[in-house]
């Protein structure tokens, strides 16, 4: 399995969304991790997105009604 580290300066937007992308395209080809040099709390819009295409903000499915 490869491994994935997503970068980004807070890693409380973009980088959670691309490790739950990658989490929930990928399955098991990759183990994804995410982080920043300035991690803060991750925004609500980030979650909010996510949630709207059924992919919770640690990359889990969801189911959308």
């Amino acid at each position: 399995m490869k491994k994935l580290l997503i970068l980004c300066t807070g890693n409380s937007a973009r980088s959670q969304m691309a490790e739950g992308l990658f989490r929930h395209d990928g399955g098991d080809r990759f183990e994804v991790f995410s982080g920043g040099v300035k991690p803060g709390i991750v925004r609500p819009e980030a979650i909010a997105v996510m949630s709207e295409i059924g992919i919770d903000h640690l990359g889990a499915s969801v189911e959308v009604h």
